[in-house]
């Protein structure tokens, strides 16, 4: 195993980490912001309103998402095990 092979191996588990977390981080992201102008808008300053609404909206995220998310995590696992994509 060449010093390429393991490069090329940590970034692509490195670009699906970043794949299969983004659509979960930008939901809690928006719901972060929404809750926290209401809380600006309203003045309530309850810290634990932000925590059910994110709650809710990563599960409902990875309902959504949880199929894409596995199969990236499947792909890159069965590319490993396999290890012809790497053989050059």
């Amino acid at each position: 195993m060449t010093v390429e092979t393991v490069l090329n191996i940590a970034s692509e588990a490195l670009w699906t980490i970043i794949i299969t977390s983004g659509p979960l981080l930008i939901i809690s992201l928006v719901l972060g912001l929404v809750v926290s102008i209401f809380q600006t808008v309203t003045s309530i300053q309850e810290q634990t309103l932000t925590f059910i609404p994110k709650l809710l909206g990563i599960f409902i995220g990875l309902l959504i998402f949880g199929n894409f998310i596995l199969n990236s995590i499947v792909t890159l696992m069965q590319n490993l095990w396999t290890f012809e994509e790497y053989i050059r």
